[in-house]
């Protein structure tokens, strides 16, 4: 079942179990503002057990380019086209929210970005990787950082 993301009112419905549930709500709606302002996408999830092809493509694209896994249970995902851009997102009981930008032309731009929530440590897994800072008023600070893809998805 499809959930639009609401960016007015953040809601923790479908991220219940993570134990920073309310910064994971506040990075999703952040999300969903973004999409909705540049591109007047309505942002949707669905659960993760739902949403196996997205959170497939991303664990593949980590796997492959990094050798990445990610421990943490997933909760939720979704994948969507705007433009010329095929995007995917999951989201993870930890508080990470892990994005995949693949400009589908050739000599686009293909990157891997992390976000981690308010209050969480940055896993172990993605201890290699420097993390910027930025406020938001739906998520408070958000920590990020990315890598860019080389091969074909």
């Amino acid at each position: 079942m499809s959930l639009i993301v609401a960016f007015d009112q953040v809601s923790t419905v479908g991220l219940e179990s993570s134990p920073v549930a309310d910064a994971l709500a506040g990075l999703r709606a952040n999300e969903a503002r973004y999409f909705k302002n540049k591109y007047d996408h309505v942002f949707t999830v669905e659960p993760a057990a739902e949403a196996g092809p997205a959170v497939e493509w991303v664990s593949r694209i980590l796997a492959a380019e990094r050798d990445i896994t990610i421990s943490s249970r997933p909760l939720e995902a979704t994948a969507f086209q705007v433009e010329n851009i095929r995007m995917a997102y999951v989201f993870y009981e930890s508080g990470l929210s892990i994005n995949v930008m693949y400009t589908v032309d050739d000599g686009g731009k293909r990157a891997v970005g992390f976000k981690l929530s308010d209050g969480m440590e940055v896993p172990p897994e993605l201890a290699a990787f420097k993390f910027a800072r930025q406020k938001s008023k739906l998520a408070g600070t958000i920590r990020g950082s990315y890598f860019v893809i080389k091969k074909e998805y």
